[in-house]
């Protein structure tokens, strides 16, 4: 419990301006909870998910605003040392987890096409599904700032269109369900910082397909080229990453083909 409440007050203290701040301020600049919401935090047990339960934790507490949540841990297939690390690190982090298996990386290791996209979209049916048996109305994703940026340039750079990702939609397939992400503001090197901060050791992405390029001492994700590049230009100019954030926001239609 002692170094629990160490966490909690390093973010409201230590970082209350680079995540604090930024965490309310998403949350409160996209409207991303109201009263009498049912949250299913979802952690996948990575360093973002873990902070933004803590995080959302924090906020049920200190908040006028009443609403309830979930810590909702889906196990799609996770190693036994990398199951134990999750359940060690919600532990140390007072987080009381409802979690449930899925054979997602199962399925997923026969796929040879896109497995990372066919990942993603399953882990998000299951726990859309997992939330609405819970009788939640809205999951909680833990996408950051750098997410968001390396999103935008992907679908320009690969996929030919002009698309970002929405701090908050609804679910297309679950009728009154809503996706938020509340760290939506929060940049990624300050959550390494918090976690290093505080000696905490998170799971990374542990599919066969990581696994694999961890081994190889390779990722050829597009993300990963992605990032690597924004890296590089920020480091000529540290406008970068708010200029391609911001270039989502102030679009001129008079100049755009189509």
């Amino acid at each position: 419990m002692d170094r629990c409440r160490q966490i909690e007050r390093s973010i409201s203290k230590k970082y209350r301006k680079a995540i604090w701040n930024r965490f309310v301020g998403g949350i409160k600049d996209y409207g991303l909870i109201q009263s009498g919401d049912k949250i299913a935090v979802c952690i996948s047990g990575g360093k973002d998910s873990m902070l933004l339960a803590k995080c959302l934790q924090m906020l049920q507490r200190y908040s006028e605003l009443p609403f309830e949540l979930v810590f909702l841990a889906m196990d799609p297939g996770y190693r036994e040392e990398n199951a134990r690390r999750v359940a060690e690190n919600a532990e140390i982090l007072g987080l009381p987890l409802t979690s449930f298996s899925a054979r997602i990386f199962e399925v997923v290791g026969e796929s040879a096409k896109s497995p990372c996209y066919l990942c993603a979209r399953m882990r998000r049916g299951c726990l859309y599904k997992h939330a609405q048996e819970l009788g939640c109305n809205k999951i909680a994703l833990g996408h950051h700032f750098d997410d968001v940026i390396e999103t935008t340039l992907m679908s320009m750079l690969y996929g030919a269109e002009m698309r970002t990702m929405m701090p908050k939609l609804h679910s297309a397939h679950y009728a009154g369900m809503q996706l938020i992400r509340p760290l939506y503001l929060v940049r990624e090197a300050d959550i390494v910082a918090w976690a290093r901060y505080n000696d905490l050791s998170f799971i990374r992405c542990a599919c066969r397909v990581a696994e694999q390029n961890e081994a190889a001492g390779t990722d050829g994700s597009k993300r990963q080229t992605v990032k690597k590049l924004i890296a590089q230009l920020e480091r000529e100019n540290s406008n970068v990453a708010s200029n391609i954030f911001h270039s989502a926001e102030c679009v001129n239609l008079e100049t755009v083909l189509g």
